[in-house]
């Protein structure tokens, strides 16, 4: 039995296999860049909350509406008064007490103790308003208020475009970024081949260089010089596993996968075209958001100045409204009433108008700060596409000059594999000849991407 169980453990180990990684190319990693880049999605927030704040500014168009409700309870009346009503009433009764005795001749029936009463009565004490309630329902609607209401929508419909603007600069940065993350990473992995093509050569010359030393033809130096070539491609090996694995984790978290599941495409360097730069950087500099976003800065401002011409011009408004009313009152019941009512105000900020043309003199000032900063911007640009373009060319040349150092190099190493293998030269001319062949494949390799960065660049500095 616990021979079975080794059996079918071994059997196990031998069919797993470790996940494989799921090859990303250029076009992948972009597309998974924005979805998933932090900068994208709240470049994409912030276009949602100018959204909200453009229908907040449309709700300005319609009536302010409003309701108000308030109830007091006092701990004593806030009115309260005593009222002697004999006293009132002793000038009256002079005056009545001959009708009322006509009368009671006539036989007018009079009763003589509300007579007396009422002449005799004691002072009444009036209290009042100790509870209450008001309660009501405004409504007002703005008919001129300097432009302030149309110029603030104008303001809230800027704010958006200039979020879709400074959302189309994330989405370009963080696609310029992806560039340079996979170029960078092909450049190490393309590193890492080239010292395996050298390892698997040195491993040649050792076990040849091995035969020579035991037959005596040769000294021991001549393979520990080889064992020492290896020792130093095994320290840059390690070198560039460390680096490619660094640069995998910050790329991994940039597209936002697993970098455990990652891993890049490596493309073709054999056909690199050369670049295809445009003549008319002017009419590339329309299609770049930084300098639309420059000319919506300029329009920003102006309509600043409107908003604040606005805030020092009258402003008029009509309304209506209905309010109800509830006092205690001396009589049980209280006083209650209720109405609707009608009203149009104007207001005028007179006092208002000195300091106001200060404020608008400086918005204008702002004005031309923004066309200022416009100008200035927009010939940096200009110069940007320029340098880029030159050095886009000149990245070009480098890939030429680097694809011929390797022809060279393979040529040389060859020659003098030959020479040695005949007892022609020395082993370190072959060694330096290796060497010299694994820089000319480096640099292509930094030549090549360095070229597809650069034309990334480019591309992204011209609006494409």
């Amino acid at each position: 039995m616990r021979h079975n169980i080794i059996i079918i453990l071994i059997l196990c180990l031998s069919v797993y296999q470790a996940p494989a990684q799921e090859m990303y190319s250029l076009e992948k990693c972009k597309q998974m860049a924005l979805e998933n880049n932090a900068k994208v999605k709240n470049a994409q927030l912030s276009i949602d909350a100018a959204e909200q704040t453009k229908k907040e500014a449309f709700t300005k168009y319609f009536p302010n509406i409003s309701a108000t409700s308030m109830n007091f309870a006092a701990n004593k009346p806030m009115m309260s008064m005593e009222m002697d009503m004999s006293a009132s009433m002793q000038p009256l009764m002079s005056v009545l007490n001959p009708v009322i005795g006509w009368a009671m001749q006539s036989g007018v029936p009079i009763d003589p103790n509300a007579l007396a009463a009422l002449e005799n009565s004691e002072p009444q004490k009036i209290e009042m308003l100790k509870n209450g309630m008001i309660a009501g329902v405004m409504a007002t609607q703005p008919v001129f208020a300097g432009g302030q209401i149309v110029n603030g929508n104008r303001l809230a419909k800027a704010g958006v475009e200039a979020s879709i603007l400074q959302k189309q600069m994330s989405v370009n940065e963080a696609l310029l970024v992806t560039e340079r993350y996979f170029w960078q990473l092909v450049s190490l992995k393309e590193k890492m081949k080239t010292i395996a093509e050298a390892e698997t050569m040195l491993q040649r010359v050792h076990s040849d260089v091995s035969v020579v030393v035991e037959a005596g033809l040769t000294s021991r130096n001549d393979r520990l010089r080889v064992e020492l070539e290896q020792n130093r491609l095994a320290a840059n090996r390690l070198k560039l596993e460390n680096g490619t694995q660094t640069l995998k984790m910050a790329f991994a978290q940039h597209i936002g996968v697993d970098v455990e599941n990652f891993d890049v495409e490596q493309p073709d360097f054999t056909g690199i075209a050369p670049p295809v730069v445009t003549t008319d950087h002017q009419q590339s500099l329309q299609n770049r958001p930084e300098y639309r976003l420059l000319e919506k800065s300029v329009d920003v401002a102006k309509l600043q100045v409107k908003m604040e011409t606005g805030k020092h011009l009258p402003t008029v408004a009509v309304g209506a409204g209905y309010n109800y009313m509830h006092f205690d009152m001396y009589r049980d019941d209280g006083m209650k009433n209720n109405f609707g009512l009608v009203f149009a105000s104007v207001s005028i900020p007179i006092t208002d108008w000195w300091g106001g043309s200060h404020a608008v003199k400086k918005k204008r000032l702002e004005v031309q700060q923004a066309i200022n900063t416009h100008n200035e911007t927009a010939e940096l640009l200009l110069i940007q596409m320029q340098q880029l373009a030159a050095e886009l060319g000149e990245a070009y040349q480098q890939v030429l000059l680097a694809q011929k150092s390797i022809a060279v190099a393979e040529e040389n190493v060859r020659m003098s594999e030959d020479h040695y293998k005949a007892g022609i030269s020395i082993l370190s001319d072959l060694l330096d000849a290796q060497n010299l062949l694994q820089q000319s494949r480096d640099q292509y390799v930094e030549a090549a991407t360095g070229y597809c960065v650069k034309l990334a660049e480019y591309w992204n500095a011209t609006g494409e």
